[in-house]
């Protein structure tokens, strides 16, 4: 929609309410010289105030469309202006929350990259301890393993791996 159109628009009603109103003016005059002929003797008429109210008349139509004309192209600009401002708003919005979650984003990364380096050395301390602790058990026998189970309260069923990785466990805890 151009800020023209409603001025257009206005003007081409006013043109057509005019022509209109010339048209009928024409056919009254018409009508009017048609019937002057059929009377023989008419009574002056004075057509000059009928000329000049007619011309106000347009005048004052023309004054109208052109105030809503001006009216129009007013509320558009005003329109147009506000709507800007109020993009440009939205747009600082956007790009202040953008590097909000940019910010929080990058923080939980780096924050779950220290949750994450500080596990790889938990397990890797746990992996230490329970070579330790299996060295310890890997020179008992079976009976000497299930033994310590029991005193653990732990199941002692299973080989000897399975045993030793029990009480490895346990020892961990």
């Amino acid at each position: 929609m151009t800020s023209n159109q409603p001025s257009t628009t206005a003007a081409g009603q006013a043109r057509e309410s005019t022509a209109r109103l010339a048209g009928a003016w024409n056919e009254g005059l018409q009508k009017l010289a048609d019937q002057a002929t059929m009377i023989p003797i008419m009574p002056p008429v004075d057509l000059n105030r009928s000329v000049e109210q007619y011309f106000q008349f347009v005048q004052r139509t023309v004054d109208l469309n052109r105030d809503l004309a001006t009216s129009w192209a007013e509320l558009v600009n005003t329109l147009t202006g506000a709507t800007g401002e109020q993009t440009e708003s939205f747009s600082r919005i956007v790009k202040d929350q953008v590097d909000t979650l940019t910010r929080l984003a990058t923080q939980q990364a780096e924050q779950t990259q220290q949750v994450t380096d500080e596990r790889a050395e938990q397990a890797e301390r746990v992996n230490q301890n329970r070579g330790k602790y299996r060295e310890a058990y890997e020179g008992l026998t079976k009976s000497e393993l299930s033994d310590q189970l029991a005193e653990r309260g732990l199941p002692r069923t299973g080989n000897v791996d399975d045993l030793i990785d029990r009480l490895v466990e346990a020892s961990g805890r």
